[in-house]
């Protein structure tokens, strides 16, 4: 493979974590918008936008650690959120069964952050002991 095609590969939107995470977090206020909001569903979008974008903002944040240690710590917080914005999306889906084929490719998004995450800090600790 030539420079300018491992250049492009890298650029390719699906493998940058930091544009992917901006990405699912529109498609899941995308997905927001369209739930009646009623006494029912305003707690659950509350708490489904804050896991759902903090998954984003902590990555990007790990993204520009200062040390190893900073870093790990960030990316298990996004793991952490992956967790429970699966969780949300699932509740949301029971509230206002319309989303629900929304909800699922949302769900499948998170549950794939959650392995990068996972294989991310995995790798992270496998280098902190050699």
């Amino acid at each position: 493979m030539s420079n300018d095609q491992s250049n492009i590969k890298l650029k390719n939107p699906k493998y940058d974590l930091e544009e992917r995470t901006i990405r699912f977090s529109k498609n899941v206020i995308d997905l927001l918008k369209i739930i009646p909001e009623n006494n029912l569903t305003k707690p659950v979008i509350n708490q489904l936008i804050r896991s759902a974008t903090s998954i984003g903002a902590n990555y990007h944040e790990a993204d520009e650690a200062s040390s190893k240690k900073y870093f790990i710590n960030k990316v298990l917080i996004a793991k952490k959120e992956t967790k429970e914005t699966k969780y949300w999306l699932r509740i949301i889906s029971h509230i206002y069964p319309p989303c629900i084929e929304k909800s699922r490719f949302l769900w499948k998004e998170t549950q794939e952050f959650n392995l990068i995450f996972s294989s991310i800090i995995i790798n992270c600790k496998k280098k902190k002991e050699n």
